[in-house]
C-alpha cells in the first residue's frame, strides 16, 4: 500500500505527496485526511483553541509551534487592545462587521472577549443595525459556511444533515427561513446572518458556551427577484415553498431536532413571516421547547420598559392606554403580554384588559366592524369604535399615554403625531421599535424636540443621546438582546422542557428591576448594556425559578441561590492553558 502511494507521489518540491493529492486530476477523488488532536500548524488554524501570540514557551514546545510564531509572547489583554484599535480605524460599520466575523473564524475566545468587554460599542456591529446590511450583501461577503443550511434538497434526510454537525451536545438552536429579516423583507438563505449573530449574543451576553449553539438556515426558496437574479446568491434559485409542502418540511425538521438532541433542546424561531410565525409557535409550544424572539422576546423586553417607565409616567400599568402602529407578530405579541401582565396584577380577565390596548394596521384602527376581514391573530384587538383611517386621527380618538411602533416603516411618527401625544400627556412614552435604524418610526432627536423635551423615548436600534433645553436625554433601547440570552440561559440551566408565558413576565420584571434611580434621572427605562452579563444572570435566575415553580424544570435538586448558580455556569472567554 505504502509503495503504491509512493508511486503516485511527485518527489519534486521536497515533500512527498504520500496520499496522491497533488498528482490527482481534478475529477479524481482523494481522502481529506486529518488528525484527532490539534497541534502545530493545525492548532493555529483551529478557532476554538488558537491563541495566536499568547502561546507560552512551554506550550510552543509541547504543541510543535516552535518556529511557527514570532518569538514575542502577547497577553490576551494586549491582543484585545490591538484589535480594538484596528476595528476603530474602519469608518464603515460593515467593514467592522466583516473584521469581527473574520476574528471569530480564527480565534473564538478572543472574539468573545472583545465582544463582552466592549459590548456597547460592538453590539450594533455584530447585530442590529449592521447585521441587516450584512444579510443583504451576504452572497458577496460569503467566505466559509456558518452553521447548518437545510434546503428542500434535503427533504427526507434532515436527521442525517443534523448528524453532520460535529458538536453533539447542542443546547440552543436559532433557526430562520429568511422570509422577514428585520425590516428588510425576504432575504432567503442570506438570512443566515441573523441566527449566527443571535447565537454570538447567546454566548457573549447570556453565557451559553459556543459549542452548545447551532445556527440553522431553512432554505425553502425566496420570492426576492433581486436575489434570484443575483449571480452571487447562495440559496435555492426558486420561489418559496408554501402551504402543506412548507409545513411538512418544517415538521420533519422539528421532529429530527427532537430525535437528535432530546426534549430539552431550545429552538428559537427567528424572522419568520407573520403567517408562519404564529402557526409554528402555536403548533410546537406544547410538544417542544420553542421560543419566538420576534413575538415573545420583543414582547418581554418592551413590557420591561413599560414596567420601568411607570416611575417616570406615574400610575400603574392598568391606568395607561396603549396605541400600536403595526399589528404583526411583534405588535400583537407585545399587546398580549401587556394584557396578561395587567390581568395578573389586577385579577381582571385578559379579555377585559385587552380593551386598554389599541392597534393600527395598514388599513387604520382595528375595530369590531373590520372583524370579518381580519387575520386570526388580530381579532382579539378589534374593539368597538367607529372606523379611523390614519395614525394621527387614532391618537386623537384613543388618547393613548403610550405610543408603540412595530410597523417596520420609517418616519411614521410624524411631528403632528408626537405633538398630539405631548399635548395629551405630561410625559408621553414613545417607543419607535422597528429595525434597523432607517426603519425606526422616528428618531430620538425628533421625539425629544417635538415633545419639548418631555417624552420618554425608547427605540429598537440605538440612537445617540440628545440634549434639549440644557438637559441630556439618554434614549432607551428596547433591544431583544436584554431578554433572549438570559431567558434562554435560564431555560438551559434549569433543564426546562416547555416555555410558559409566566416565564416571559418573570423575565420582564427581572429586567425592569435592574433600572436604578440614577438611570431614571437620565430618562432611561433600560439599564446600560455594559452590565448585560449581570442582567442576564438575574433574568436567567428568575426564569429558572418560575420553571421550578411550574414543575417544568428537570435539573434537580434546585440550586439554593439561582443567581450565583447562573453566574457560575456562564461561559468565560479567557484563554486556557494547554498541557
Amino acid at each position: 500500500m505504502e509503495s503504491a502511494l509512493k508511486d503516485l507521489s511527485t518527489p519534486t518540491g521536497g515533500v512527498e505527496d504520500v496520499y496522491g493529492e497533488d498528482c490527482a486530476t481534478e475529477d479524481q477523488c482523494i481522502t481529506p485526511w486529518s488528525i484527532a488532536v490539534s497541534s502545530g500548524y493545525n492548532l493555529l488554524r483551529d478557532p476554538r483553541y488558537n491563541k495566536g501570540l499568547a502561546f507560552t514557551e512551554r506550550e510552543r514546545d509541547a504543541h510543535y509551534l516552535r518556529g511557527l510564531l514570532p518569538p514575542v509572547i502577547s497577553s490576551q489583554e494586549l491582543q484585545e487592545k490591538k484589535l480594538m484599535q484596528s476595528i476603530r480605524q474602519y469608518d464603515v460599520p460593515l467593514h467592522k462587521y466583516v473584521a469581527m466575523m473574520e476574528l471569530e473564524e480564527r480565534n473564538e475566545r478572543l472574539f468573545y472577549k472583545l465582544l463582552i468587554d466592549n459590548v456597547e460599542e460592538l453590539l450594533p456591529i455584530v447585530y442590529t443595525p449592521t447585521v441587516g446590511e450584512a444579510c443583504q450583501k451576504y452572497g458577496s461577503l460569503f467566505k466559509r459556511p456558518q452553521g447548518l443550511y437545510i434546503s428542500l434538497n434535503e427533504k427526507g434526510r434532515i436527521l442525517e444533515v443534523l448528524k453532520n454537525w460535529p458538536e453533539k451536545s447542542i443546547q440552543v438552536i436559532v433557526v430562520t427561513d429568511g422570509e422577514r429579516i428585520l425590516g428588510l423583507g425576504d432575504l432567503g438563505c442570506q438570512g443566515v446572518g441573523i441566527p449566527v449573530g443571535k447565537l454570538a449574543l447567546y454566548t457573549a451576553l447570556g453565557g451559553v458556551r459556543p459549542s452548545a449553539c447551532l445556527p440553522i438556515t431553512i432554505d425553502v426558496g425566496t420570492n426576492n427577484e433581486k436575489l434570484l437574479n443575483d449571480e452571487f446568491y447562495i440559496g435555492l434559485r426558486q420561489r418559496r415553498a408554501t402551504g402543506q409542502e412548507y409545513y411538512d418540511f418544517l415538521h420533519e425538521f422539528m421532529s429530527a431536532v427532537k430525535q437528535n438532541y432530546g426534549e430539552k433542546i431550545l429552538v428559537q424561531f427567528e424572522d419568520f413571516a407573520n403567517h408562519n410565525a404564529f402557526e409554528l409557535l402555536a403548533k410546537y409550544r406544547t410538544s417542544h421547547l420553542v421560543f419566538n424572539d420576534d413575538i415573545q422576546g420583543t414582547a418581554s423586553v418592551v413590557l420591561a420598559g413599560l414596567i420601568a417607565s411607570l416611575k417616570l409616567l406615574g400610575g400603574a400599568l392598568c391606568d395607561h392606554t396603549f396605541l400600536f402602529l403595526g399589528a404583526g407578530e411583534a405588535g400583537t405579541g407585545i399587546a398580549e403580554l401587556i394584557a396578561l401582565e395587567i390581568s395578573n396584577k389586577t385579577n381582571i380577565p385578559v379579555e377585559e384588559t385587552r380593551k386598554k390596548i389599541w392597534l393600527v394596521d395598514s388599513k387604520g384602527l382595528i375595530v369590531s366592524g373590520r372583524k370579518e376581514t381580519l387575520q386570526a391573530f388580530k381579532k382579539p384587538w378589534a374593539h368597538e369604535h367607529e372606523p379611523v383611517n390614519n395614525l394621527l386621527d387614532a391618537v386623537k380618538a384613543v388618547k393613548p399615554t403610550v405610543l408603540i411602533g412595530t410597523s417596520g416603516t420609517g418616519r411614521t411618527f410624524t411631528k403632528e403625531v408626537v405633538e398630539a401625544m405631548a399635548c395629551m400627556n405630561k410625559r408621553p412614552l414613545i417607543m419607535a421599535l422597528s429595525n434597523p435604524t432607517s426603519q425606526a418610526e422616528c428618531t430620538a432627536e425628533e421625539a425629544y424636540t417635538w415633545s419639548e423635551g418631555r417624552s420618554v423615548f425608547a427605540s429598537g436600534s440605538p440612537f445617540p443621546s440628545f440634549e434639549y433645553d440644557g438637559k441630556l436625554n439618554i434614549p432607551g433601547q428596547a433591544n431583544n438582546c436584554y431578554i433572549f440570552p438570559g431567558f434562554g440561559f435560564g431555560l438551559v440551566m434549569s433543564g426546562t422542557i416547555r416555555v410558559h408565558d409566566d416565564m416571559l413576565l418573570a423575565a420582564s420584571e427581572a429586567l425592569a428591576a435592574q433600572v436604578t434611580e440614577e438611570h431614571y434621572a437620565k430618562g432611561m427605562i433600560y439599564p446600560p448594556f455594559a452590565d448585560i452579563r449581570k442582567i442576564s444572570a438575574h433574568i436567567a435566575a428568575s426564569v429558572a425559578a418560575k420553571a421550578y415553580e411550574l414543575g417544568v424544570a428537570t435539573r434537580l435538586p434546585r440550586p439554593a441561590d439561582l443567581v450565583k448558580y447562573a453566574e457560575s455556569c456562564m461561559y468565560t472567554p479567557n484563554y486556557r492553558s494547554y498541557r
